[in-house]
């Protein structure tokens, strides 16, 4: 009989074993509870019980002392008490990676083409006719002889200068990137989660700069009431604190931090949700959460502007729909000459990831 016989999904088929399956889960859980593996392992015990996501001959105890042999976790000799190694830190990292590029391949591409030809190191499908100083590797020998068979003909086959083609490659120029995280108390309010895919955000993007892009630098940077920064391995821990918006702190600490960089290429990504609503004066906090402060807002729009003095233009992520909150952020992106985007939650990843990318392209003359 012709036809399609449709069966339950199973997993296996896919090459993956169980513990993989497992632990698939596992690191989708730390993100969620800033690495802590012993309140991710009793969520995992309650999915286990509602999903079975274990059965008879696998259990949670046999993914658990697999995960200790694995070196995924560790334990603690006088205490007793469990923690993930830098095994699973990376792990987490990776994981925040290949989810980020999966929505990236789901989604058209061009909503940020700032590509420029030039000579350098990606090959472009564009080609153009020869101009004097092109070099001898940036001849299309295929698109030049078939150009010259055309124009000549076979018989009396002859290549000529205007039959040359030159194919076009885009120069990926290094680049150093501060990424500045808003982890004041708004990013956990009204009951949506916006700080664990701003961590993702941070651990894909640094996950993939230090595997495919090694000679860029990456620094992160938190702020609250001020501001300070984390190393990447500490990325899965970060979590939101009872603090205000000192942006000024975050922008300040970002170019100190690029001050030391030798890249001719420096920018700054920011994720933020909230208004700026605090500022250090001598040793004293200034806080205004009602509204917009104008000395506030005026420190914030001279360090975009001393920005665009130093070339480093700042990318501002918003995730928020305030009307009020959005002209602020177009005068402070006008200020810096730079960009901004009010990205959703589930498409932050791609849009960081996009900008990322097509910075990283210099045309080169």
């Amino acid at each position: 009989m012709i036809g399609h016989h449709f069966t339950k999904f199973d997993p296996n088929r896919e090459g993956k074993s169980k513990f993989d399956q497992l632990l698939d889960v596992l690191m989708q859980l730390l993100s969620y509870t800033n690495g802590d593996i012993t309140e991710a392992l009793n969520w995992m015990n309650q999915l286990d019980k509602e999903y079975e996501l274990t059965d008879n001959e696998y259990g949670m105890g046999d993914f658990i002392e697999e995960l200790r042999e694995k070196g995924y976790i560790q334990e603690n000799p006088a205490s007793g008490q469990i923690s993930i190694t830098s095994k699973t830190e990376q792990g987490i990292r990776k994981k925040s990676l290949e989810e980020i590029f999966g929505k990236l391949k789901k989604t058209k591409q061009g909503q940020h083409h700032t590509f420029k030809p030039g000579q350098g190191d990606e090959i472009s499908p564009d080609t153009r006719p020869y101009q004097f100083g092109d070099t001898l590797e940036q001849i299309d020998f295929t698109t030049s002889i078939l150009n010259a068979q055309i124009n000549h003909g076979i018989d009396s086959f002859s290549m000529q200068e205007d039959d040359l083609s030159i194919r076009e490659t885009d120069f990926k120029a290094q680049t150093s990137t501060v990424l500045m995280i808003d982890i004041s108390h708004s990013m956990i309010l009204y009951g949506e989660d916006r700080i664990t895919p701003a961590k993702k955000v941070a651990m894909a993007l640094s996950e993939l700069i230090t595997t495919k892009y090694p000679k860029d630098t990456l620094d992160i940077v938190v702020f609250g009431n001020d501001a300070w920064p984390v190393e990447i391995k500490d990325l899965p821990y970060l979590q939101v604190g009872p603090y205000h918006t000192n942006t000024v702190a975050g922008l300040e600490m970002a170019m100190d931090l690029l001050r030391r960089r030798k890249n001719p290429n420096k920018q700054i990504f920011m994720i933020t949700d909230g208004k700026p609503t605090c500022l250090k004066v001598g040793k004293r906090y200034y806080k205004n959460s009602f509204g917009l402060d104008r000395k506030i807002t005026t420190r914030c729009l001279n360090l975009a502007a001393q920005c665009k003095k130093l070339k480093i233009p700042i990318t501002t992520f918003m995730i928020a729909t305030d009307p009020y909150l959005q002209r602020f952020v177009q005068e402070f992106t006008e200020t810096n000459n730079g960009k901004a985007f009010f990205a959703s939650l589930d498409k932050l990843g791609a849009f960081i990831f996009k900008d990322f990318e097509s910075g990283r392209r210099k045309t080169v003359y």
